[in-house]
């Protein structure tokens, strides 16, 4: 197998973006450094590289003058993208595909399930809500976070259903912390090698 090793550039007149990722990494805070325009993005993307012990190196310059949309779903966009190139050198030969993972924070559990069928899909699931979640916080929404995973989902091809179960009404911090730490762990397992799979994991033969 070759090293699961991919550096994309994407450059518009909204975004400018660098990143560079390695699957088969260890995710040590050293080995990965995120610089967006969007703090708690930047937090959100750390904890996901460590739990899912990926190696990323993410660099993003945004028009946030206007506001974060165009930067929040281009990083998605992009993220999606490497994942998916790192996945098709070995042409997803022997990848597990499927991952799932749980992670709490004080009350709320966030549950992440992936499928790399090459079909993108999202859906996000809210479970015994507490006066409704959380909008806002720092400039981030919930629906901008919608927005990323939709957009990290169909560029990687996966179809990822995510679980929120009395998420905190008050505090989006935590609920995004229980999405991209169950995110990361979800899909370490997900694109691991199983040395039983010889070939693509489907009875296509096949994932786009």
């Amino acid at each position: 197998m070759k090293d699961r090793k991919v550096r994309h550039v994407r450059d518009s007149k909204e975004t400018q973006i660098n990143v560079q990722l390695n699957i088969d990494g260890n995710g040590e805070p050293k080995e990965t450094k995120i610089k967006t325009p969007i703090g708690l993005l930047n937090h959100m993307l750390e904890l996901f590289a460590f739990h899912g012990f990926f190696n990323l190196k993410l660099e993003v310059k945004g028009d946030t003058h206007v506001d974060i949309h165009h930067t929040n779903e281009d990083i998605g966009i992009v993220l999606g993208i490497v994942f998916k190139k790192a996945l098709d050198i070995n042409k997803k030969k022997g990848i597990k595909r499927f991952g799932s993972a749980f992670a709490p924070m004080e009350d709320t559990l966030g549950q992440s399930v992936v499928d790399i069928s090459g079909r993108g899909h999202l859906k996000v699931i809210e479970e015994n809500i507490r006066s409704g979640t959380a909008s806002s916080q720092d400039g981030y929404s919930f629906q901008d976070l919608e927005h990323f995973l939709d957009s990290f989902a169909k560029n990687l091809g996966a179809n990822i259903i995510v679980t929120l179960k009395y998420p905190s009404p008050t505090d989006l911090h935590s609920i995004m912390e229980t999405v991209f730490k169950s995110l990361g762990m979800a899909l370490d397992q997900a694109t691991q090698i199983d040395p039983r799979r010889k070939g693509i994991p489907s009875t296509k033969g096949i994932i786009d």
